[in-house]
């Protein structure tokens, strides 16, 4: 997937890395001295409770703050990630939690929102709704394995994990899409539409997009991540496997019970919702 930079000999560039990345609001530090990485591949999961830093990091990748301090590399190369449009052009998009998604509009016109394609009759345009519609419908199913039944419906007759499909197909068409994150993609969501959503997560990984998914909810970021990377205070603590943790030590890392790496010194909270 990697075409930006060059891999390093004997050794594989990560296709996302943030190094040393610190953001202040006036005298408020939200963010201080993050590195992240990730791989192609990957599931990788932030966690945190409320003010950790979170939302603040992923607005810095996604181009919606510029760094204080800190650099961006994709696939080797530095990147400079000025607006949301910097962060499209080099594969990087977002959905967030509530999906941006205009109800009344079925799958395709979402799709396709802003980017309408138009054939000409007679020196006239019109909306070519064939060719929507047979793109959303290729790019469902190549990049979330999911197939609607009736793709002419108002979005707003679709399930949790159908409406998540849409929005990430609307992801991958304006992008050649590297990294997709997702903003509590299971917040809100009956126990089927939880179960839907976390195999989707799993289907868009396995279709080479590496995921960045934020949660509160620890039972699903273990059933779906590859990795945890912990905030707390808008600092990176630390980092796991899942497949060699646990939720209990994750927790413990959140609310300062348990030492990461880089911990720092914190009252105790609750895990809460993102920041």
């Amino acid at each position: 997937m990697c075409k930006i930079g060059v891999e390093m000999e004997g050794e594989k560039q990560p296709l996302l890395a943030m190094r040393g990345i610190t953001k202040s609001f006036g005298g408020l530090r939200a963010v201080t001295d993050v590195d992240l990485t990730l791989h192609e591949g990957q599931i990788l999961a932030i966690v945190g409770d409320n003010g950790a830093g979170k939302s603040t990091l992923i607005k810095i990748l996604t181009g919606v703050y510029q760094p204080d301090a800190g650099e961006i590399f994709i696939c080797g190369a530095k990147v400079e990630m000025s607006s949301r449009r910097d962060s499209i052009r080099v594969g990087v998009n977002a959905v967030y939690q509530n999906l941006g998604l205009v109800d009344a509009l079925p799958a395709p016109a979402n799709v396709f929102l802003g980017n309408e394609p138009v054939r000409r009759i007679l020196g006239i345009p019109f909306l070519d709704n064939r060719r929507m519609r047979e793109e959303t419908e290729r790019i469902l199913i190549e990049n979330t394995g999911v197939k609607l039944e009736d793709a002419t419906v108002p979005t707003l007759n679709l399930s949790g994990g159908q409406r998540q499909a849409v929005a990430i197909a609307r992801a991958v068409l304006v992008a050649d899409l590297k990294v997709l994150v997702m903003d509590e993609p299971t917040a809100a969501l009956g126990p089927e539409e939880t179960r839907n959503t976390l195999a989707l997560i799993r289907a868009v990984r396995d279709r080479g997009i590496a995921v960045i998914v934020i949660s509160h909810n620890l039972e699903h970021v273990f059933a779906v991540a590859d990795r945890v990377m912990v905030m707390r205070g808008g600092r990176k603590i630390g980092e796991v496997d899942t497949a060699t943790s646990s939720g209990t030590e994750v927790l413990g890392m959140i609310v300062g019970s348990a030492v990461g790496a880089g911990a720092h010194a914190t009252t105790p909270s609750t895990l809460g919702a993102q920041q």
